[in-house]
């Protein structure tokens, strides 16, 4: 493998681990996209070709990923030490079991061992960073943000697809411990925001993660309950309503920052509370739900096209992979 030149050396050992938000915005995007084909009664033409692009874009950003730890790996070291950045690791899982959950309709025999791999690496990646947070003093408040969430939104992810593959049991494990963590996170994230000092500029964007947990867990409870709608059901997907209220009235604050990649954080719990919502139209006849859902599907399209545009603008003008 040749050697890197002097220029691209620094901008590959700062390469973020937040760039698989991108990827989980565009699993997302593509889950939506097939939700709403499903709906419309449509070919899935444009969850494919989204799908193809988000496999596409997963294997770049993990290529990039391995040489970064190759050859710059007291960075890569660095970046999983870091109390914020730490709980982004989990993407790579959360994007794995989400290609595979896009995979499962058309070709399960492909999609099933990427599970497979994708749950067993948000285990190892849940317990890795939870054992993390446990004993390390230099943890303060102001280090806890809503992107620690993301270890937990992996766990509620697993049954979405896993149900479909025959994991029971381990669904319910996965759904039995990222509802925990999310309680408990909840509390710790709550506590933060309301008694210590604003979330930095570059973290505002991820209060967008406060939708995921129960959106997402909606649509796992559903798997696990055999499609149907209960007092359960009801309250999570309530309550991701609740959590999209809170963020809507926090945008206006949004445009006083500058684009950074951590405004991906807003692209998949905007997907997952809309999957959920056509979820709920379909099993139930809710008229109004189906016009939400589509309400929220042209949301997100503009969301993750306008996130597209910034992203590619951004490295072009090297404001990406930057020392911070």
């Amino acid at each position: 493998m040749s050697k890197t030149t002097d220029v691209d050396e620094p901008r590959l050992a700062h390469f973020p681990v937040t760039f698989y938000a991108c990827v989980m915005g565009l699993a997302g995007m593509t889950l939506s996209t097939h939700a709403m084909e499903h709906q419309i009664g449509v070919r899935g033409v444009f969850s494919s070709l989204l799908l193809t692009v988000t496999v596409l874009v997963f294997v770049a950003v993990s290529v990039l990923m391995v040489l970064k730890y190759q050859r710059f790996k007291q960075h890569f070291l660095a970046e999983w030490a870091h109390p914020v950045k730490k709980a982004f690791f989990p993407a790579i899982s959360i994007s794995l079991l989400l290609v595979a959950t896009a995979l499962a309709p058309t070709v399960p025999g492909l999609a099933r061992p990427i599970w497979i791999v994708g749950a067993a690496l948000q285990a190892v990646l849940m317990l890795a960073v939870v054992s993390g947070w446990i004993g390390h003093r230099p943890y303060q408040p102001m280090h806890i943000s809503p992107a620690w969430f993301i270890p937990a939104v992996g766990n509620v992810v697993a049954p979405v697809a896993g149900v479909g593959f025959g994991f029971i049991e381990v669904s319910w494990l996965f759904f039995s411990a990222g509802i925990l963590f999310w309680i408990v996170l909840l509390t710790l994230v709550m506590n933060r925001l309301i008694f210590h000092d604003p979330l930095p500029g570059k973290l505002l964007p991820t209060l967008a993660i406060l939708i995921a947990p129960p959106a997402v867990g909606f649509l796992a409870w559903i798997q696990l309950n055999g499609g149907a709608i209960d007092a359960v059901a009801r309250i999570l997907i309530n309550l991701g309503y609740v959590f999209a209220a809170i963020v809507v009235v926090q945008v206006p604050n949004f445009r006083k920052i500058p684009f950074a990649l951590s405004w991906w954080a807003t692209s998949f719990p905007t997907a997952a509370l809309t999957i959920a919502t056509l979820r709920y139209a379909a099993l139930t006849g809710s008229a109004f739900h189906l016009w939400l859902g589509g309400l929220l599907f042209l949301i997100l399209l503009a969301v993750v096209a306008a996130l597209a545009v910034r992203t590619v603008t951004a490295i072009r003008r090297q404001e990406i992979c930057i020392p911070e």
